[in-house]
């Protein structure tokens, strides 16, 4: 009997270690368009968005650290900008779209939200496997404005060190 238990111990903590720390929401939209990514090193602690009145999403800058990013696609139309607190991260990304972005709502682990473009086409909502993760980028397509998007998640880890040495 407490082999057993020592064995349901154990595998309970094997799968624990394994949960993914990194997960793919795949893009939704319209395919159409040039590729981009928006990346960086540091965590997320800043999002703007650009929108037409009556339109679409235009353009998405995201902030990492103090450094902002390029704009994929346009910093064109209404402005809608979030700056996150310490310890605040983007958990999930909803919104509609047809052949555009049509709207996008940014929610972050302390129940704030950015929204932006008009609720119109189909819905979509992304989020990460796991629940200690976060957004660390986004990727999709340009054409006049965001045609396609999709979300990558990690557990934000702050002593890793990307070049290796």
């Amino acid at each position: 009997m407490l082999f057993l238990a020592v064995f349901a111990l154990l595998a309970a903590s094997a799968s624990a270690a394994f949960q993914p720390h990194y997960s793919f929401s795949p893009s939704v939209g319209s395919r159409g368009g040039t590729s981009f990514a928006i990346t960086g090193e540091d965590r997320i602690t800043a999002v703007r968005v650009w929108d037409t009145y009556g339109g679409h999403i235009r353009g998405i800058q995201f902030r990492y650290g103090f450094v902002w990013s390029s704009v994929a696609g346009f910093s064109y139309g209404d402005l809608h900008d979030l700056d996150l607190f310490d310890d605040e991260a983007i958990i999930q990304i909803s919104g509609k779209y047809s052949h555009y972005v049509q709207s996008v709502v940014f929610n972050t682990n302390m129940g704030r939200s950015l929204f932006a473009g008009q609720p119109y086409g189909h819905s979509f909502n992304m989020y990460p496997e796991n629940s200690g993760a976060e957004l660390r980028f986004i990727s999709g397509r340009v054409h006049g404005g965001i045609t396609s998007i999709g979300a990558h998640w990690a557990v934000f880890e702050p002593n890793f060190n990307h070049t290796g040495r």
